[in-house]
């Protein structure tokens, strides 16, 4: 059994596993009631987990909560609904939660936890791949809201993470092949093993393939020692954003209908040409980015007519700086990737690297 240590306020792992008793135990090991969150779509896939919960001899009751499948579920209508239920079940300091699905149920999950009773133990088992190499790891924690996505939030790491990349074969192809762009970003910003291993081989699109857990568990390195050394955001963990600014008013515009994965891949390739713009990096540095994300089969386009709105957007997010806009990008000067923030760009250059990217 693999695991990766990861730092935060305080030590957790995150396990290559499949779900079991032992593995689960520092999230319920005090608990008498356990509540799984998860989205209706998935409801299923708790049947195993709740048969394994209800042996355990000390735990009293486990409560699954369906909720909104994708983005929808990260909203206030889902987090009063997990109250209320937690409320009406009466879940002490002692209880635990878990969440089992994406990216999306991980946050919402940990949101929960983070703000009932001011803090309860939670777990995360997530079944899709940017839910195992990105959402699940780090600890931060939020809801969507009307001003924009995860502006409200918090810094609340898991208990621990299980990785059973058995619920890959859940997933739908697009789904899957979506989560790539996270996998992607992390050879881009710390692990070019990662880029080879997708230039080199084609069964990186198989889940049950060995190259997939090779990438998976490369990811999670990635993000594991960033966290570890930067947990809230001060300056390193940007570099996780990489690709995200745009792929974050992406979202929004389209209101939330995209997939994150796709989302993330057309602001890589946003990125990847305003460096080249801004001077910082190589032609064939951008050229690497899009054939990449071609062969995994992710959009590096978007429409020309949304470039306003997307701006705007981009002015309001929360990484934004009140001197402007400020982005994580890659530079490639002697021949070594290096992650570098861009600011004070011109609205000039900006539309011009959108324009490379219309379709």
């Amino acid at each position: 059994m693999k695991r990766i240590e990861v730092h935060a306020e305080h030590l957790y792992e995150v396990l290559f596993s499949e779900v079991n008793a032992p593995a689960l135990h520092p999230v319920i090991s005090d608990a008498t009631k356990v509540a799984i969150v998860v989205p209706e779509d998935l409801v299923a896939l708790t049947k195993p987990l709740e048969k394994l919960l209800n042996s355990v001899a000390a735990i009293e009751k486990v409560v699954v909560i369906p909720v909104s499948e994708g983005e929808e579920q990260k909203s206030i209508k889902s987090v009063e609904k997990c109250w209320k239920i937690l409320g009406q079940e009466n879940f002490r300091r002692s209880d635990a939660i878990i969440g089992l699905g994406g990216g999306a149920t991980t946050d919402l999950a940990g949101f929960i936890a983070a703000t009932w009773l001011r803090g309860i133990k939670w777990g995360a088992i997530p079944t899709s791949l940017a839910g195992m190499v990105d959402a699940a790891i780090g600890g931060k924690t939020g809801i969507n809201t009307e001003a924009g996505k995860n502006l409200v939030g918090s810094f609340y790491s898991p208990s621990l993470v299980i990785i059973d990349v058995n619920y890959l074969e859940t997933l739908p192809v697009a789904e899957f092949r979506a989560g790539l762009a996270e996998v992607i970003k992390c050879g881009f910003i710390a692990d070019q093993r990662i880029l080879e291993l997708i230039e080199e081989r084609d069964d990186f699109l198989t889940p049950s393939s060995s190259t997939v857990k090779e990438l998976i568990e490369r990811a999670v390195l990635v993000k594991a020692d960033v966290v570890s050394q930067d947990l809230k955001e001060s300056y390193l963990r940007e570099s996780l954003n990489y690709g995200h600014t745009l792929a974050h008013a992406i979202e929004r515009f389209e209101e939330y209908s995209w997939r994150h994965g796709d989302a993330v891949a057309v602001g890589l390739a946003f990125i990847a040409n305003l460096a080249v713009l801004s001077g910082i990096a190589s032609e064939e540095l951008c050229q690497r980015h899009l054939m990449i994300l071609k062969k995994a089969k992710l959009p590096t386009t978007f429409t020309r007519e949304a470039w306003p709105e997307l701006l705007q957007a981009m002015q309001n997010d929360k990484k934004s700086r009140a001197g402007g806009l400020r982005f994580v990008a890659v530079s490639d000067h002697d021949q070594k990737y290096e992650v570098v923030r861009l600011e004070g760009i011109s609205p000039q250059v900006l539309q011009a690297a959108y324009e490379r990217i219309c379709s």
